[in-house]
């Protein structure tokens, strides 16, 4: 029976990067359970996927800091820009900050189907098990069992079920007794509990908005939902907010009481957003829509909480509505600068199944190259060390 040089699992952006930088003397073969390759990288951003953003560091993650810098540094936004620009692919910047494939996710894609056609596609199978014997990996699926030299877990994680997202590289992990943190939703909107019920009573409506979850700010544009909260800035919230409170400010572009000052209109049309907003706040702040030349002192306190919105949410939307998974393989289990498994050799986590979770804005496309490529740099180190051992 065939023996691979490597086997990558999962047919995803982490896994195509690393498959495209493999030494093409290396048998590689990629295994999915798709009957095709990027499946959400093919979806993602309204099928033109934002690739990286114009600014990137380790503190745009929820994760080992350090491990995130030194996988960012090896190849960082400017490496996958030039690396898509070599490939004739020219990204776009939207909202002066994301970079969005100019017309179709079909042109990144397109990139790595170019540089992976050595590579055999073993697409349309369950992963059901990894063993190792002796210095052989096994890997078993639904059509039978393929063997390694190494494998890379690139799995991703559980959000995006009806694409086939499973836990299954956790399964992995644990299976050789690597530590592992669950998988929860994450980049996901928010529900709210009863006494903030007229956020849902708004839905459909969205306003730019800072949100204050423990030491983070975010500032983006918050929609209001059916369920509660969602948008941008929410969906990034959302990554640090496990439970307790946030705050949003509502104007976070405007002081109330500069606003309200000499002003003989009434609250509602002084604040810039929609009427509907506007009323709605001001109930929740339990502040009476009046002229503002009528408000004491102690309005002005209340209404300066539309700054410093507080309140606990209630859960979350769930993996359903979840762009990715926060959680995975444990950071201190993995070296930063190969990927590699510390104790089991030859095998390597990569992508949304390590513990690593970015922000809103291609920062999980970002990780997901970044990490792939350490690997394939790490595999192909070792190929070269086998070949001057012979």
């Amino acid at each position: 029976m065939k023996i691979y040089d490597v086997l990558i699992l999962g047919a995803g952006a982490s896994s195509l990067m690393c498959a495209s930088h493999l030494d093409k003397k290396l048998s590689v073969g990629i295994v999915d359970v798709n009957g095709k390759i990027a499946v959400k990288l093919k979806i993602s951003g309204g099928s033109k996927c934002n690739v990286t953003n114009v600014e990137v560091s380790e503190y745009n993650y929820d994760g080992d800091s350090e491990f995130i810098s030194n996988v960012l540094d090896a190849f960082s936004k400017e490496d996958l820009l030039n690396y898509l620009r070599i490939n004739g692919v020219e990204p776009v910047v939207r909202k002066d900050r994301y970079y969005f494939c100019k017309d179709s996710s079909d042109e990144i894609i397109n990139v790595f189907k170019r540089a992976t056609k050595q590579v055999d596609m073993l697409l349309d199978r369950d992963i059901l098990e990894v063993k190792k014997s002796d210095d052989i990996f096994e890997v078993k699926t639904s059509k039978g069992i393929l063997r390694a030299k190494n494998v890379v877990v690139a799995t991703g994680g559980k959000s995006y079920k009806d694409l086939g997202a499973s836990d299954i590289g956790l399964e992995i992990a644990k299976r050789f007794g690597i530590k592992v943190k669950e998988f929860t939703p994450a980049l996901v909107g928010l529900t709210v509990q009863k006494e903030q019920f007229w956020m849902k009573e708004l839905s459909g409506l969205s306003c730019l908005v800072n949100i204050k979850v423990n030491d983070k700010i975010l500032q983006e544009e918050l929609l209001f939902a059916h369920k509660g909260i969602s948008g941008p800035a929410v969906l990034s919230a959302s990554l640090y907010w496990q439970k307790g409170n946030i705050a949003i400010d509502f104007l976070p572009n405007n002081n109330i009481l500069e606003l309200i000052k000499d002003s003989k209109k009434l609250l509602s049309s002084v604040i810039p957003l929609p009427k509907r907003l506007s009323k709605a706040i001001l109930e929740a702040l339990y502040v009476e829509d009046t002229e503002c030349k009528k408000i004491s002192s102690d309005i002005k306190e209340k209404l300066v909480r539309i700054h410093a919105y507080e309140f606990a949410p209630a859960g979350n939307f769930g993996f359903s509505k979840a762009e990715v998974s926060r959680g995975g393989v444990i950071t201190n289990e993995l070296n930063p600068y190969t990927m590699e498994a510390l104790d089991v050799k030859n095998l390597y986590f990569i992508g949304e199944v390590v513990d690593v979770t970015g922000e809103l804005g291609g920062y999980n496309f970002q990780w997901a190259f970044s990490s792939g490529f350490v690997c394939a740099k790490s595999i192909n180190e070792w190929c070269s060390q086998l070949d001057s051992n012979q």
